[in-house]
């Protein structure tokens, strides 16, 4: 969970410059959490307390209603509405906020089942739930100590991402898309090339894409594989969390991560 959260700060200030390269600094005066990172709170939120996701999504936005590079427009709509039905979305937004969710489940089934949930309050597209369920089940993979080589078969088969190119072969032409379908597997692959949670982190924000959403769902994998985000980065994270979104998380570690981690 704290991974999908330095991603997501680490990548704020690169989300519209098509960044193109590994080397650039990680934190900048500009660093800040955005919907990305509340989001991934709420549903962490949720699960820790109870509730459903449509009021927890929804009074997470009221308490933070303009994010740097803020929340998606249909998001954003349906947040600040009355309206609690879903509006069909296979944004990526599904997939940058359910983290949480690997670590709750001792079993695949229920990680699927529970991502699920998180997802279709929103985006109820298949594109969108399965953006969710397959980042959801990298986490699980990697945080029971799979191989890359198996986090990918598994990728691969259950959801017909294309995790066979290099980040080379992607970088040249992809640019910023907010798609499940066009942002998960490339989130994977960042993961897949990189030799520590760091590495990880610079090989999203290099494709110059969605960087924050990117490096969140990289961010959320790689932590649960290389077992921990590096402390001198969680300090500087830390620092730029309100005490309300820093409490959730405590809380979360304390109930979950500890029991769930080897």
């Amino acid at each position: 969970m704290l991974g999908a959260i330095t991603g997501d700060i680490i990548g704020s200030v690169y989300e519209f410059d098509g960044h193109k390269t590994k080397d650039f600094p990680l934190f900048t005066d500009e660093s800040i959490f955005t919907d990305d990172t509340i989001l991934t709170v709420a549903v962490a939120s949720v699960l820790l307390h109870g509730g459903t996701y449509t009021e927890a999504f929804k009074r997470y936005y009221q308490l933070y209603p303009n994010p740097c590079g803020g929340y998606g427009a249909r998001f954003q709509a349906w947040a600040a509405s009355a309206d609690s039905q879903p509006y069909n979305s296979w944004g990526n937004g599904a997939a940058m906020r359910v983290s949480p969710v690997a670590y709750v489940h001792q079993d695949l089934a229920g990680v699927l089942q529970t991502a699920e949930q998180t997802s279709v309050v929103t985006h109820n597209h298949p594109e969108g739930i399965k953006g969710a369920q397959a980042t959801a089940a990298a986490i699980f993979l990697a945080r029971q100590g799979e191989s890359k080589a198996a986090i990918k078969a598994y990728v691969e088969t259950k959801f017909g991402y294309d995790l066979g190119r290099s980040l080379e072969q992607i970088r040249p032409t992809y640019r910023f898309n907010e798609s499940c379908q066009e942002t998960v597997p490339e989130a994977i692959i960042a993961f897949l090339e990189s030799i520590s949670f760091t590495d990880a982190i610079r090989n999203a924000v290099s494709l110059g894409g969605d960087a924050d959403t990117l490096t969140c769902i990289t961010g959320s994998i790689a932590e649960a594989f290389y077992g921990e985000v590096p402390v001198a980065i969680v300090d500087r994270v830390w620092g730029l969390l309100p005490d309300d979104l820093k409490t959730v998380i405590v809380q979360f570690k304390a109930n979950y991560m500890p029991v769930l981690k080897a």
